[in-house]
């Protein structure tokens, strides 16, 4: 068993281009999550380094990692194409399969804004590698509805009480999926979770629902949701 966290600055081969992330294992952990950012954002978001800080509190891998190089992303179009993102989070389940550190774990995927539509699109074609999925503030519906029939991984759709647009499309994306599937609103909560305390409620639904899929049933899932809800308060870039 590993006496610490392992660290990792990994590059991902994407065709011509490759991209950087952070892997990062806990001891004795029960699976790696794999991070898809949203439009505009990259793996040094705080709020997906948040939650991931709290996922390893619960004994839960993560990578977050750029689905765009820094000259893709002066480009507006590229942030929003879906197929793209795909590609590059397609390319980064086969970098974590194949990872001395992460092959052997169980793998979720966590998506917020467009990276959700991205994260989906991988679950539908990769059922098999995929444990279990959460959207954070997602866009689902970018998905497109016939992926979204497709899917047979695990799903939890988690948004804002405030955000009255993307609770329609979430649930119509709900609609739409044909797996175990829940969608979680968290009153009071803006489209990015910054309100007191809404995040720390993001992160303790994403755990809970990570350990559920991912791991085995011996596991003290009360234990790694307590740790979640625990983690630090953001800080604030």
């Amino acid at each position: 068993m590993a006496s610490s966290l392992h660290t990792e600055l990994v590059r991902v081969p994407c065709g011509p281009v490759h991209v950087e992330g952070m892997l990062e294992i806990p001891p004795d952990p029960v699976g790696v999550v794999l991070f898809a950012h949203g439009s505009g954002s990259s793996r040094l978001s705080p709020r997906n380094n948040y939650v991931a800080a709290a996922l390893r509190q619960s004994r839960i891998g993560t990578l977050l990692m750029d689905l765009l190089t820094a000259t893709e992303d002066d480009d507006e179009r590229m942030r929003f194409d879906i197929d793209l993102l795909t590609r590059r989070l397609d390319a980064a389940v086969d970098w974590l399969r194949h990872s001395p550190s992460a092959s052997a774990l169980p793998l979720g995927l966590f998506g917020a804004s467009t990276g959700a539509a991205a994260a989906l699109r991988v679950a539908a074609k990769r059922p098999d590698d995929i444990g279990a999925l959460v959207s954070r503030g997602g866009r689902p519906d970018m998905a497109g509805e016939q992926v979204l029939k497709a899917v047979i991984t695990p799903t939890l759709l988690i948004v804002g009480g405030f955000d009255s647009a993307v609770i329609a499309l979430n649930q119509t994306a709900l609609a739409a999926l044909d797996c175990e599937k829940r969608m979680e609103i968290i009153p009071e909560a803006g489209h990015l979770f910054e309100e007191a305390g809404k995040l720390a409620k993001v992160a303790s639904l994403a755990a809970g629902w990570f350990i559920r899929h991912m791991s085995t049933p011996e596991e003290d899932v009360a234990a790694h949701v307590k740790n979640a809800s625990q983690a630090r308060p953001e800080k604030r870039l």
